[in-house]
């Protein structure tokens, strides 16, 4: 480190600004990262203890104060809906937001490794670069006025440093660039990992509150616990006896029950628009009011509308190659781990439970014979018979899994399949075309 100094010294008064550049570079050599170079902040089992207790403390009035908010609810259906979709609509942005905040993490780190992988691959170079500075540093230049005799050294060694100072020059300032750079980076990503974990606080909040009015909107249910546990337990039998998707369907609406929900349902969905005037009405008002206790719209007038249940691209498209010579039958869109799922549509519950090797599936009725079903949840927050609201929470997505045989992880995946009259059709023209374009990138 004295040799870079005296060497800066020496140097023509031209080359002195860079002493800076020289001293940096020779840092980048020994220092093996300068993020492990920096103390870490102590922490004691005393702060722990505080943080914990002030954060528990924050929870509990915060649990305080959203039970009172929804008690305020309970006696009101309309605000209770308005309140489940303002606040779904309000999660489902928030994970968007985590969504992109991690891109641009993972671009920022991807960035950061390759200008570390570039500065490593030129620690050599840069290492006998320096040497060699250190090395003329140690070697100071000949006093001319003691020393007229030196004269000649002096000429030579002029010589030479204005050969090489210039290509040390260069490469000096080219290294800091560098460097300025991995700084710009590493500040950048630290800003994104805030702004993260800024946002996945906000997320668990708004799930909190969610959680609430999922539980406020099932409590309102008229139907009585034993009468619950029947039909969850013919809807489970139901799921062990279905050889497949359709076998399901055709069984749940021959069911007596189901046969005589499916006759009062029919009765409520209204019919086809008769003019592009009263289509256009629909379209505008047909989603927005939260006390609808029926569908505003004919599903074949939804088309364009429908919003997709989950956050995510659509990894796989309707239509094509499912890898064992058929063709796909539905939708896949790859979700993160957790992500709420929404009801795509208004209609009624037909399926809510564990199907075979794909877990848990939800089928709603969306009437006229369409039917939605959505495989891959986690868990389902609805039951059997329910009228739910498009946007209406209705499930969340699984953790990561871990494929067997390989040990890779793989992540979360929705299923959606569209029927008509029980057979698979193409859902494509029913999505709004904003979300279905952000959907593909």
């Amino acid at each position: 480190m004295v040799g870079v100094t005296n060497l800066c010294m020496a140097l023509p008064s031209a080359s002195c600004p860079h002493r800076a550049l020289f001293l940096l570079a020779w840092l980048t050599v020994v220092a093996p990262d300068v993020r492990a170079q920096t103390p870490s902040t102590p922490t004691g089992p005393g702060n722990e203890l505080r943080t914990v207790t002030d954060q528990l403390q924050r929870s509990e009035a915060e649990q305080s104060r959203l039970r009172s908010e929804i008690a305020g609810l309970k006696g009101d259906r309309t605000k209770l809906s308005a309140e489940l979709l303002k606040t779904t609509e309000a999660v489902r942005a928030a994970e968007t937001r985590v969504t992109d905040s991690q891109a641009r993490l993972d671009e920022v780190s991807a960035s950061e490794a390759a200008l570390q992988r570039s500065l490593e691959a030129r620690r050599e170079t840069t290492a006998e670069v320096l040497a060699a500075l250190q090395r003329m540093g140690r070697r100071s230049p000949p006093a001319v006025v003691v020393h007229p005799e030196d004269m000649l050294e002096a000429i030579r060694s002029a010589i030479l440093l204005g050969y090489v100072i210039p290509e040390i020059r260069a490469e000096a300032e080219t290294l800091v660039a560098d460097l300025g750079a991995l700084v710009r980076l590493r500040e950048a990503a630290a800003a994104e990992r805030q702004r993260l974990a800024r946002e996945r606080d906000t997320i668990a909040g708004e799930r909190t509150r969610l959680s609430a009015l999922i539980e406020a909107r099932q409590g309102q249910i008229e139907t009585s616990e034993k009468a619950l546990v029947e039909e969850r337990g013919r809807i489970e039998a139901l799921g062990k006896q279905a050889q497949s998707l359709r076998d399901l369907i055709a069984r749940a609406e021959s069911d007596a029950a189901a046969l005589r929900r499916a006759e009062e349902q029919a009765a409520k969905v209204p019919l086809p628009a008769r003019s592009p005037q009263e289509l256009a009405a629909l379209s505008q008002s047909a989603f927005k009011d939260p006390a609808r206790l029926q569908p505003k719209i004919a599903f074949t007038d939804a088309r364009g509308l429908l919003a997709l249940p989950t956050n995510g691209p659509i990894v796989k498209a309707f239509g094509a190659a499912d890898g064992f010579g058929g063709t796909e039958r539905g939708i896949t869109i790859a979700a993160a781990a957790g992500n709420i799922v929404t009801a795509p549509v208004d209609g009624w519950i037909l399926f809510a439970g564990p199907y075979r090797s794909y877990g848990r599936i939800l089928i709603i009725n969306a009437g006229n014979g369409y039917n939605f079903v959505l495989t891959g949840l986690r868990d389902t927050s609805v039951e059997i018979g329910q009228f739910v609201l498009a946007g209406e929470p209705v499930g969340a997505m699984g953790a990561l899994t871990v494929e067997e045989g390989t040990g890779a992880t793989a992540s979360p995946a929705l299923y959606v399949e569209l029927r008509k009259d029980n057979q698979p059709i193409d859902p494509t023209p029913w999505w709004a075309k904003n979300m279905s374009e952000k959907a593909r990138g």
